[in-house]
Protein backbone atom coordinates (compact mmCIF):
# COMPACT_ATOMS: atom_id res chain seq x y z
CA UNK A 1 0.00 0.00 0.00
CA UNK A 2 1.26 3.48 -0.92
CA UNK A 3 0.53 5.33 2.31
CA UNK A 4 0.98 8.83 0.85
CA UNK A 5 -1.44 7.98 -1.93
CA UNK A 6 -3.89 6.55 0.58
CA UNK A 7 -3.62 9.72 2.70
CA UNK A 8 -4.31 11.83 -0.38
CA UNK A 9 -7.39 9.77 -1.20
CA UNK A 10 -8.66 9.99 2.39
CA UNK A 11 -8.22 13.79 2.47
CA UNK A 12 -10.03 14.09 -0.85
CA UNK A 13 -12.95 12.04 0.48
CA UNK A 14 -13.16 14.30 3.54
CA UNK A 15 -12.89 17.52 1.52
CA UNK A 16 -15.41 16.38 -1.12
CA UNK A 17 -17.84 14.96 1.46
CA UNK A 18 -18.37 11.50 -0.02
CA UNK A 19 -16.62 8.59 -1.69
CA UNK A 20 -18.44 9.18 -4.97
CA UNK A 21 -17.54 12.90 -5.03
CA UNK A 22 -13.91 12.01 -4.31
CA UNK A 23 -14.03 9.45 -7.12
CA UNK A 24 -15.16 12.14 -9.57
CA UNK A 25 -12.62 14.64 -8.30
CA UNK A 26 -9.73 12.18 -8.57
CA UNK A 27 -10.98 10.71 -11.87
CA UNK A 28 -10.65 7.31 -10.24
CA UNK A 29 -13.19 4.45 -10.01
CA UNK A 30 -15.37 4.50 -6.92
CA UNK A 31 -14.27 0.96 -6.06
CA UNK A 32 -10.63 2.05 -6.10
CA UNK A 33 -11.29 5.00 -3.79
CA UNK A 34 -13.23 2.81 -1.36
CA UNK A 35 -10.54 0.13 -1.43
CA UNK A 36 -7.71 2.55 -0.68
CA UNK A 37 -9.56 3.96 2.32
CA UNK A 38 -10.35 0.44 3.56
CA UNK A 39 -6.71 -0.62 3.15
CA UNK A 40 -5.58 2.40 5.16
CA UNK A 41 -8.06 1.58 7.93
CA UNK A 42 -6.89 -2.03 7.95
CA UNK A 43 -3.25 -0.92 8.15
CA UNK A 44 -4.04 1.36 11.11
CA UNK A 45 -6.42 -1.06 12.78
CA UNK A 46 -8.93 1.75 13.26
CA UNK A 47 -12.07 2.97 11.53
CA UNK A 48 -11.53 6.46 10.11
CA UNK A 49 -14.86 7.08 8.40
CA UNK A 50 -18.51 6.48 9.20
CA UNK A 51 -20.09 5.73 5.81
CA UNK A 52 -23.69 6.39 4.76
CA UNK A 53 -25.37 6.30 1.37
CA UNK A 54 -24.95 10.03 0.81
CA UNK A 55 -21.93 11.21 2.78
CA UNK A 56 -19.13 10.28 5.17
CA UNK A 57 -18.24 11.54 8.61
CA UNK A 58 -14.92 11.28 10.43
CA UNK A 59 -14.63 9.18 13.53
CA UNK A 60 -12.65 10.54 16.48
CA UNK A 61 -9.63 8.56 15.30
CA UNK A 62 -10.27 9.79 11.76
CA UNK A 63 -10.22 13.45 12.80
CA UNK A 64 -6.85 13.06 14.51
CA UNK A 65 -5.40 11.09 11.60
CA UNK A 66 -6.64 13.53 8.94
CA UNK A 67 -5.05 16.45 10.79
CA UNK A 68 -1.72 14.61 10.95
CA UNK A 69 -1.98 13.40 7.35
CA UNK A 70 -2.63 16.92 6.07
CA UNK A 71 0.49 18.17 7.85
CA UNK A 72 2.57 15.29 6.45
CA UNK A 73 1.39 15.87 2.89
CA UNK A 74 2.04 19.60 3.19
CA UNK A 75 5.61 18.88 4.28
CA UNK A 76 6.11 16.42 1.42
CA UNK A 77 4.80 19.01 -1.04
CA UNK A 78 7.15 21.61 0.43
CA UNK A 79 10.10 19.24 0.09
CA UNK A 80 9.18 18.53 -3.52
CA UNK A 81 8.97 22.24 -4.26
CA UNK A 82 12.42 22.77 -2.81
CA UNK A 83 13.85 19.85 -4.78
CA UNK A 84 12.18 21.11 -7.97
CA UNK A 85 13.82 24.49 -7.56
CA UNK A 86 10.79 26.61 -6.69
CA UNK A 87 12.92 28.41 -4.10
CA UNK A 88 15.75 29.08 -6.54
CA UNK A 89 13.73 30.03 -9.64
CA UNK A 90 10.20 31.40 -10.13
CA UNK A 91 8.30 28.41 -11.47
CA UNK A 92 5.44 26.10 -10.52
CA UNK A 93 1.74 26.44 -9.64
CA UNK A 94 -0.02 29.25 -7.75
CA UNK A 95 -3.62 29.74 -6.63
CA UNK A 96 -4.99 33.23 -6.04
CA UNK A 97 -8.43 34.51 -5.08
CA UNK A 98 -10.09 37.93 -5.38
CA UNK A 99 -13.60 39.45 -5.22
CA UNK A 100 -15.56 38.94 -8.45
CA UNK A 101 -15.85 42.47 -9.84
CA UNK A 102 -12.48 43.77 -8.62
CA UNK A 103 -10.88 40.55 -9.79
CA UNK A 104 -12.33 40.80 -13.29
CA UNK A 105 -11.58 44.51 -13.68
CA UNK A 106 -8.14 44.76 -12.06
CA UNK A 107 -6.63 41.43 -10.98
CA UNK A 108 -7.22 39.49 -14.21
CA UNK A 109 -5.32 41.99 -16.43
CA UNK A 110 -2.39 41.88 -13.98
CA UNK A 111 -2.51 38.07 -13.95
CA UNK A 112 -2.40 37.93 -17.75
CA UNK A 113 0.63 40.20 -17.89
CA UNK A 114 2.31 38.26 -15.08
CA UNK A 115 1.93 34.94 -16.89
CA UNK A 116 3.34 36.45 -20.06
CA UNK A 117 6.37 37.62 -18.08
CA UNK A 118 6.81 34.30 -16.23
CA UNK A 119 6.24 31.41 -18.66
CA UNK A 120 7.26 28.77 -16.08
CA UNK A 121 4.47 29.71 -13.65
CA UNK A 122 0.85 28.56 -13.93
CA UNK A 123 -1.85 30.47 -12.06
CA UNK A 124 -5.30 29.41 -10.88
CA UNK A 125 -7.36 32.58 -10.35
CA UNK A 126 -10.55 32.05 -8.32
CA UNK A 127 -13.01 34.97 -8.35
CA UNK A 128 -15.63 34.95 -5.63
CA UNK A 129 -17.02 37.17 -2.88
CA UNK A 130 -16.91 34.39 -0.27
CA UNK A 131 -14.13 34.88 2.28
CA UNK A 132 -12.08 31.73 1.72
CA UNK A 133 -9.89 30.05 4.34
CA UNK A 134 -6.50 30.22 2.66
CA UNK A 135 -5.00 27.22 4.44
CA UNK A 136 -8.00 24.90 4.21
CA UNK A 137 -8.75 25.89 0.59
CA UNK A 138 -5.06 25.62 -0.44
CA UNK A 139 -4.89 29.22 -1.65
CA UNK A 140 -1.48 30.86 -1.91
CA UNK A 141 -2.48 34.51 -2.23
CA UNK A 142 -5.69 36.53 -1.79
CA UNK A 143 -6.84 40.05 -2.42
CA UNK A 144 -8.96 41.18 0.52
CA UNK A 145 -11.15 44.29 0.82
CA UNK A 146 -11.89 45.42 4.38
CA UNK A 147 -10.22 45.23 7.76
CA UNK A 148 -8.22 42.05 8.35
CA UNK A 149 -9.33 39.85 11.22
CA UNK A 150 -6.82 37.01 10.79
CA UNK A 151 -3.55 37.93 12.51
CA UNK A 152 -1.86 34.89 10.97
CA UNK A 153 -1.88 36.47 7.50
CA UNK A 154 1.04 38.39 6.03
CA UNK A 155 -0.43 41.50 4.40
CA UNK A 156 0.73 44.04 1.80
CA UNK A 157 -1.44 47.14 1.74
CA UNK A 158 -2.52 48.29 -1.72
CA UNK A 159 -4.83 51.22 -1.06
CA UNK A 160 -8.36 52.22 -0.09
CA UNK A 161 -11.83 51.82 -1.59
CA UNK A 162 -14.82 54.03 -0.81
CA UNK A 163 -18.37 52.85 -0.13
CA UNK A 164 -20.60 55.16 -2.15
CA UNK A 165 -24.28 55.82 -2.81
CA UNK A 166 -25.33 56.09 -6.48
CA UNK A 167 -28.39 56.94 -8.55
CA UNK A 168 -29.00 57.35 -12.26
CA UNK A 169 -29.51 60.84 -13.77
CA UNK A 170 -32.99 59.78 -14.92
CA UNK A 171 -33.98 58.71 -11.40
CA UNK A 172 -32.70 61.96 -9.89
CA UNK A 173 -34.62 64.00 -12.47
CA UNK A 174 -37.92 62.42 -11.38
CA UNK A 175 -37.46 62.31 -7.59
CA UNK A 176 -36.77 64.58 -4.66
CA UNK A 177 -33.21 65.79 -4.16
CA UNK A 178 -30.91 63.81 -1.85
CA UNK A 179 -28.73 66.12 0.23
CA UNK A 180 -28.66 64.28 3.56
CA UNK A 181 -28.80 60.55 4.45
CA UNK A 182 -32.18 61.10 6.10
CA UNK A 183 -33.59 61.98 2.67
CA UNK A 184 -33.23 58.31 1.69
CA UNK A 185 -36.42 57.42 3.58
CA UNK A 186 -38.41 58.91 0.70
CA UNK A 187 -36.64 56.86 -1.97
CA UNK A 188 -36.57 53.32 -3.33
CA UNK A 189 -33.30 51.52 -2.65
CA UNK A 190 -31.51 48.59 -4.24
CA UNK A 191 -29.58 46.63 -1.66
CA UNK A 192 -26.62 44.33 -2.14
CA UNK A 193 -26.89 41.51 0.40
CA UNK A 194 -23.15 40.87 0.37
CA UNK A 195 -22.44 44.48 1.27
CA UNK A 196 -24.56 45.41 4.29
CA UNK A 197 -28.02 45.28 5.83
CA UNK A 198 -31.04 45.45 3.56
CA UNK A 199 -32.86 47.48 6.24
CA UNK A 200 -30.48 50.35 6.97
CA UNK A 201 -27.31 52.06 5.77
CA UNK A 202 -24.70 53.58 8.06
CA UNK A 203 -23.10 56.97 7.44
CA UNK A 204 -20.90 59.39 9.36
CA UNK A 205 -21.98 62.91 10.28
CA UNK A 206 -19.22 64.83 11.99
CA UNK A 207 -17.87 62.47 14.62
CA UNK A 208 -21.04 60.45 15.10
CA UNK A 209 -22.36 57.39 13.32
CA UNK A 210 -25.66 57.80 11.58
CA UNK A 211 -27.83 54.71 10.94
CA UNK A 212 -30.53 55.47 8.38
CA UNK A 213 -33.51 53.14 7.75
CA UNK A 214 -34.07 52.43 4.06
CA UNK A 215 -36.84 50.88 1.96
CA UNK A 216 -35.37 48.08 -0.14
CA UNK A 217 -37.40 47.62 -3.32
CA UNK A 218 -34.93 45.10 -4.68
CA UNK A 219 -32.33 42.98 -2.84
CA UNK A 220 -29.68 41.27 -4.98
CA UNK A 221 -26.65 39.13 -4.18
CA UNK A 222 -24.11 40.63 -6.58
CA UNK A 223 -22.81 44.16 -6.96
CA UNK A 224 -23.16 43.91 -10.74
CA UNK A 225 -26.91 43.32 -10.41
CA UNK A 226 -27.25 46.25 -7.99
CA UNK A 227 -25.41 48.54 -10.40
CA UNK A 228 -27.45 47.37 -13.41
CA UNK A 229 -30.75 47.91 -11.61
CA UNK A 230 -29.65 51.38 -10.53
CA UNK A 231 -28.60 52.30 -14.08
CA UNK A 232 -32.08 51.17 -15.17
CA UNK A 233 -33.57 53.81 -12.86
CA UNK A 234 -35.21 51.53 -10.30
CA UNK A 235 -33.74 53.32 -7.30
CA UNK A 236 -30.63 54.14 -5.31
CA UNK A 237 -27.85 51.71 -4.43
CA UNK A 238 -24.72 51.63 -2.28
CA UNK A 239 -21.68 49.67 -3.44
CA UNK A 240 -17.91 49.88 -3.33
CA UNK A 241 -16.74 52.65 -5.64
CA UNK A 242 -14.83 50.40 -8.05
CA UNK A 243 -17.98 48.32 -8.62
CA UNK A 244 -19.73 51.33 -10.17
CA UNK A 245 -16.66 53.06 -11.66
CA UNK A 246 -17.48 52.08 -15.25
CA UNK A 247 -21.08 53.26 -15.03
CA UNK A 248 -20.04 56.50 -13.32
CA UNK A 249 -17.40 57.20 -15.98
CA UNK A 250 -19.99 56.61 -18.70
CA UNK A 251 -22.37 59.09 -17.06
CA UNK A 252 -24.89 56.38 -16.20
CA UNK A 253 -24.59 56.85 -12.43
CA UNK A 254 -24.07 59.86 -10.16
CA UNK A 255 -22.35 59.55 -6.74
CA UNK A 256 -24.30 60.98 -3.80
CA UNK A 257 -23.73 61.91 -0.15
CA UNK A 258 -19.94 61.99 -0.42
CA UNK A 259 -19.67 64.15 2.71
CA UNK A 260 -21.31 61.42 4.79
CA UNK A 261 -19.32 58.38 3.64
CA UNK A 262 -17.78 56.02 6.17
CA UNK A 263 -14.03 55.51 6.32
CA UNK A 264 -12.73 53.87 3.11
CA UNK A 265 -12.09 50.11 3.20
CA UNK A 266 -8.42 49.02 3.07
CA UNK A 267 -7.28 46.65 0.32
CA UNK A 268 -4.51 44.10 0.92
CA UNK A 269 -2.73 41.22 -0.72
CA UNK A 270 -2.49 38.51 1.94
CA UNK A 271 -0.97 35.07 2.31
CA UNK A 272 -0.62 32.62 5.22
CA UNK A 273 2.31 33.04 7.56
CA UNK A 274 4.91 30.47 6.56
CA UNK A 275 8.62 29.89 6.36
CA UNK A 276 10.62 30.66 3.26
CA UNK A 277 8.38 32.23 0.59
CA UNK A 278 8.82 30.51 -2.81
CA UNK A 279 10.18 32.75 -5.54
CA UNK A 280 7.04 32.19 -7.62
CA UNK A 281 4.98 33.80 -4.83
CA UNK A 282 7.44 36.62 -4.31
CA UNK A 283 7.46 37.21 -8.07
CA UNK A 284 3.64 37.50 -8.15
CA UNK A 285 3.50 39.82 -5.13
CA UNK A 286 6.25 42.08 -6.48
CA UNK A 287 4.64 42.14 -9.93
CA UNK A 288 1.06 42.74 -8.78
CA UNK A 289 1.60 45.22 -5.94
CA UNK A 290 2.60 48.36 -7.89
CA UNK A 291 0.05 47.67 -10.63
CA UNK A 292 -2.85 47.18 -8.21
CA UNK A 293 -1.79 50.23 -6.20
CA UNK A 294 -1.94 52.27 -9.40
CA UNK A 295 -5.45 50.94 -10.11
CA UNK A 296 -6.62 52.11 -6.67
CA UNK A 297 -5.37 55.69 -6.99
Amino acid sequence: MDRLEAMTVLLTVVEQGSLSAASRHLHSPLATVSRKVSELEAHLGARLLQRTNRKVALTEAGRAYVEAAREILDRVEEAERTAAGEYSAPKGELTMTAPIVFGRLHVLPVAVDFLKAYPDINLRLMLGDRLANLVEDHIDLALRIGNLADINLIATRLGLIRRTVYASPDYLALHAAIRHPSDLSAHDCITFEGMASTRSWTFVEGKRELVVPIRSRLAVNTAEAAVDATVAGLGITRVLSYQAAGAEKAGLLVPLLADFEQQPAPVHLVYPSQGLVPLKMRALIDFATPRLRAALK
